[in-house]
């Protein structure tokens, strides 16, 4: 297949994974607001924007941080790049130029999606409230994502699209683990409303209590969300599907390109199993997910140089 469809078929898979963790990162927020007095509400959106690595943006068209703005700013803003809008709409396009190649039913619901989205205003979220707004956002995500996995041929396609979705998963699972993780440096609070909040924000407060029962920890979590290998949102999980569907990829690109890909992605996922619970205590955890930040950039680049900028690619 073209280098070019290839690409557009990896970004339609980490746009939607990105608007789905969008919605899952305003989601931790609200719980914690829910479980802890805020004595200074601007500093905790400030934080949420920093998370996303958008104050800078944000700053552009804000003078302060408050739940209205930052609501729109997030979620709404046709301008800033990574607003949940933004990723649906770009989804959508880079979708749209292979609708003859793809099941119809792909393209009928994100397209429902975008324009379902593109008629909200920020006060309608605010008033529809914004916990239901946000689980719908989850809840079309997964549509689509389940339209996909039941109807799409098990080609390349399909894997550019699931390579994609887990290395967005990889990505943005570290990012709400390092917002939790700063969080509790910074308010110097007990950790145990943060650590239920993240739980509940990638849905997994039932599977973790299956193998910790009320034993809530800072490790606990961590050695959960990024080493288990059964839980799909973990980072080991998304590393172990992500190096299975690199390796199933059937590119343009010569076989050495492909091995290269693959054969960092395996290395992730070789140390990711190869974590100790030693490894998820407080003073190595920050280090840790620095890394796997890093890693995360370091691949999507890769795949970036060896599947999707080659000159002379053929069919």
């Amino acid at each position: 297949m073209l280098n070019r469809n290839a690409e557009a078929l990896f970004w339609v898979g980490r746009y939607m994974e990105r608007a789905e963790n969008h919605a899952r990162l305003i989601n931790v927020h609200y719980h914690i607001q829910h479980e802890l007095d805020f004595d200074n509400a601007e500093f905790k959106w400030a934080r949420l924007i920093d998370a996303l690595g958008a104050r800078a943006e944000y700053e552009a068209q804000f003078e302060c941080f408050t739940q209205k703005d930052v609501l729109s700013f997030i979620t709404l803003d046709r301008g800033y790049p990574n607003s949940l809008f933004s990723c649906v709409s770009q989804a959508r396009t880079n979708l749209r130029t292979l609708r003859e190649k793809l099941p119809s039913e792909l393209w009928e619901s994100l397209n429902a999606f975008y324009l379902w989205l593109g008629e909200k205003q920020v006060d309608d979220i605010l008033t529809e409230s914004p916990n239901l707004f946000y689980k719908q956002i989850k809840e079309r995500t997964a549509m689509f994502n389940g339209i996909q996995q039941s109807v799409m041929l098990r080609e390349s396609e399909w894997h550019f699209m699931e390579s994609g979705k887990y290395l967005e998963r990889s990505e943005n699972t570290v990012r709400i683990l390092q917002s939790v993780m700063n969080a509790i440096d910074e308010d110097q609070a007990t950790p145990y409303p943060y650590l239920v909040a993240v739980l509940k924000s990638v849905s997994s407060y039932q599977a973790f209590r299956k193998y910790y029962a009320d034993g809530v920890s800072v490790e606990h979590i961590f050695e959960f969300l990024i080493g288990n290998s059964l839980f799909p949102r973990s980072i080991h999980y998304s590393f172990t599907h992500l190096a299975r569907h690199l390796e199933e990829i059937d590119s343009a690109s010569p076989p050495s390109r492909k091995e290269k890909v693959c054969r960092q992605a395996g290395k992730i996922k070789a140390e990711l199993a190869c974590l100790e619970r030693d490894d998820m205590s407080i003073p190595q955890v920050s280090t840790l997910l620095e890394g796997l930040l890093s890693d995360c950039g370091k691949l999507g680049r890769t795949m970036a140089a060896n599947f999707f900028q080659l000159e002379g690619a053929t069919a």
